[in-house]
């Protein structure tokens, strides 16, 4: 027993220290590019607004960061559930573009209540997630093909009904952007409860709660009942869990349900919270939280808990990016240094392999060393 536990322990120390050293190879990359940029103002007037982040401008900076990693909490949640199931979900941005169809369209044009709005969200994230992995279950259809058709089948629909069918109720021709739902709808604004009078914003809301409570059920299912484990059961070796008794056709089409319905509420958060308005005319561009989403999962190893914190320090780097003095940096160094840290987690099971090969010779060095037991006496 005492074994097993310190398998478990070094496993979860090793994949900890991992993605810590691939910030920090990251973050020592991008200094290097701010002195290439610019030598003088590399450190004061930018590596060290990065690393402050949103503490630069408190509060607001606070504010704004954690506005941001509400909705990419839950698309890393949806990349990192399909993961764990041994599905690799590519689709949450065509997902999150759904979800925020539906968040928006139940606001605007049927004017319902936010949480209503955000269960619309949840349910269109999840019917447009079911559907690679029907594919999957039924036609053996990889669903990373899938899932990126269904990507951009999903933004060209969503572009098309707001544009030709929304003009006036939900679009505003004017602005050529949804209507917003402070002045439109403001019944379908999540609560703030304070949040936005706390960090001098508009839009800073309960969201941020709400998506660390989701993480912590997902974790719960995933790691602590019977469909988690018969998920991942699907996942590690589908013909084995049907050989067990486990419906590994239902189970797939569930794990990519369910990946999408997180997605959706990712976009029901962020747009109900009133953090911006649909654009139909950019229709060459998906939503980028989409795509940020499978960074923060793999940061976080895809761990349900971990992809808060990996969420977290990805909109802060991003904030402070934001912070950037126009003319010395481009804002985009802080998408530099986050892409490589994204970059380096491919590496990651190279970095954990590594460091457990530490961990166990110095445990191996604690065994040597340790005072052999005294051997018992006959009779005894």
């Amino acid at each position: 027993m005492a074994k097993n536990n310190f398998l478990g322990l070094r496993q979860k120390s090793s994949g900890i220290l991992a993605s810590l050293l691939c910030i920090l190879i990251g973050l020592a990359i991008g200094l290097v590019a701010l002195f290439i940029i610019n030598f003088q103002h590399a450190w004061g007037d930018g590596f060290i607004r990065i690393i402050q982040g949103g503490f630069y401008d408190f509060p607001y900076g606070v504010g704004k960061t954690l506005t941001s990693a509400a909705p990419l909490i839950m698309t890393g949640l949806s990349v990192a559930f399909a993961f764990k199931t041994g599905l690799f979900n590519i689709g949450a941005a065509g997902q999150y573009t759904l979800g925020a169809f539906g968040a928006l369209y139940c606001a605007l044009m049927l004017g319902l209540p936010w949480y209503l709005c955000l269960l619309a969200a949840t349910l269109f994230g999840a019917v447009w997630g079911a559907i690679p992995g029907i594919f999957k279950a039924y036609l053996n259809i990889n669903e990373v093909i899938t899932s990126i058709m269904f990507n951009w089948i999903g933004l060209y629909l969503v572009n098309e009904i707001v544009y030709a069918r929304g003009t006036g109720a939900m679009y505003d021709a004017h602005n050529t952007r949804t209507w917003k739902l402070a002045t439109n709808a403001p019944q379908a604004l999540i609560p703030s409860c304070g949040m936005s009078e706390l960090f001098h914003t508009n839009n800073t809301t309960i969201a941020i709660f709400l998506a660390i409570v989701v993480a912590i059920v997902v974790w719960v299912v995933l790691d602590k009942t019977t469909f988690g484990y018969e998920l991942k059961a699907v996942g590690l070796n589908k013909n084995a869990a049907k050989y067990a008794g486990i419906n590994e056709k239902k189970n797939i089409i569930l794990s990519m349900t369910i990946a999408g319905a997180l997605a959706g509420f990712g976009a029901g958060l962020f747009y109900l919270s009133g953090g911006g308005e649909w654009n139909p005319l950019n229709s060459t561009s998906l939503p980028a939280m989409g795509f940020n989403g499978i960074a923060t999962a793999l940061l976080a190893g895809s761990h349900p808990i971990g992809t808060i914190f990996s969420s977290l320090f990805i909109s802060h780097i991003t904030v402070g990016g934001s912070f950037l003095p126009t003319k010395y940096f481009p804002t985009e160094i802080a998408d530099l240094i986050s892409g490589i840290i994204i970059y380096l987690c491919a590496f990651s099971m190279l970095f954990r392999g590594r460091i457990e090969k530490l961990l166990l010779r110095d445990q191996d060095k604690t065994n040597v060393n340790a005072e052999p037991a005294k051997p018992k006496k006959e009779g005894v």
